[in-house]
């Protein structure tokens, strides 16, 4: 297949463009700034239609991973770059479709899971989850976050592409061992002895392995039943004390110190995050994958983590 992925030069861009490639498919990625890659490299703005769409007419899929990282303080200046990107590069991306003379039969758009709501009591799945925003005490920026991926999603509802089948993938985090990811930060912290229970660690952790990413996107481009509205996630989140004490206990780590609330406040400035990402419950649950027949490699955390931290070593 013949597959545009804008946006696909960061982290997750680069994994799903390196997995792709490796299995043969022609690959494409568009990005704001030219590089040498294993792959082929357009340029574009990630907000006007330029040369860049004559790429996607006549491609076999469009995989729109674009979008500033929200690994950053939440200031004025960030929020709006974190909207912006996200929104215009999705309409960018549909008119591009829309104009197409052979448009892709499937586009699938980068969303997050955590437009659900903060809970413990149940899991969030397509069909019964709850969309987040109203909880008590939820702080500012989670109210952000949630309003991001709504006019994200929107933009993607709101493009006419009749022709074109169209997924949100409302992700977790994904794990790889790379450098510059979510897991190099977290195996960092266990490095240091830290990485132990945050605040009261109850909150759950949604997480997928880059190897069940990849085979998820590709099992959703080959089956047309999926639209709309997909969980692309293992399908067993886990506390956040479980999730570090199994990746410690595989990472042969004895000390995992906790850290209270305010102690993750005053982290997330020093290092120019924000606590949300440690601190909201994200537990989701992958109910349209699952019904439709998709068969995890790495379903629960510990095994997944093993393969991750065996495969950092190397």
């Amino acid at each position: 297949m013949k597959i545009v992925i804008p946006g696909g030069s960061g982290h997750v861009g680069t994994l799903l463009a390196r997995a792709l490639t490796s299995s043969d498919h022609d690959v494409v990625v568009l990005s704001r700034q030219g590089r040498a890659a294993p792959w082929r490299v357009a340029e574009w703005d990630g907000r006007t239609v330029g040369d860049w769409s004559k790429e996607i007419d006549g491609s076999d899929v469009v995989i729109n991973m674009a979008g500033r990282s929200v690994n950053c303080r939440y200031t004025p200046a960030h929020r709006a770059e974190i909207m912006d990107s996200r929104v215009q590069s999705t309409r960018a991306v549909g008119t591009a479709i829309a104009r197409s003379r052979k448009p892709p039969r499937v586009w699938l758009q980068a969303s997050t899971a955590t437009i659900y709501a903060h809970r413990y009591d149940a899991p969030n799945d397509e069909a019964t989850g709850f969309i987040g925003g109203s909880e008590p005490n939820a702080p500012e920026t989670w109210r952000f976050s949630i309003d991001v991926v709504r006019a994200w999603e929107a933009a993607l509802n709101e493009a006419a592409v009749p022709l074109t089948r169209k997924v949100a993938l409302r992700s977790a985090v994904i794990m790889s061992p790379e450098d510059g990811g979510p897991f190099a930060t977290l195996m960092a912290l266990v490095d240091r002895g830290l990485g132990g229970r945050a605040a009261d660690g109850r909150q759950y952790v949604s997480w997928i392995h880059d190897a069940d990413f990849v085979r998820a996107l590709l099992w959703i481009i080959a089956h047309d039943s999926l639209a709309g509205v997909v969980n692309v996630c293992s399908p067993n989140p886990l506390p956040q004390e479980d999730f570090m004490r199994a990746l410690r206990k595989v990472a042969g780590a004895r000390v995992g110190l906790p850290a209270l609330r305010w102690m993750l406040e005053i982290g997330a400035i020093v290092m120019g995050t924000e606590t949300e990402l440690i601190l909201k419950s994200r537990r989701v649950v992958p109910a349209r994958l699952l019904e439709s027949g998709f068969v995890f490699t790495h379903p629960n955390w510990p095994d997944a983590a093993l393969d991750l931290v065996r495969r950092r070593a190397h």
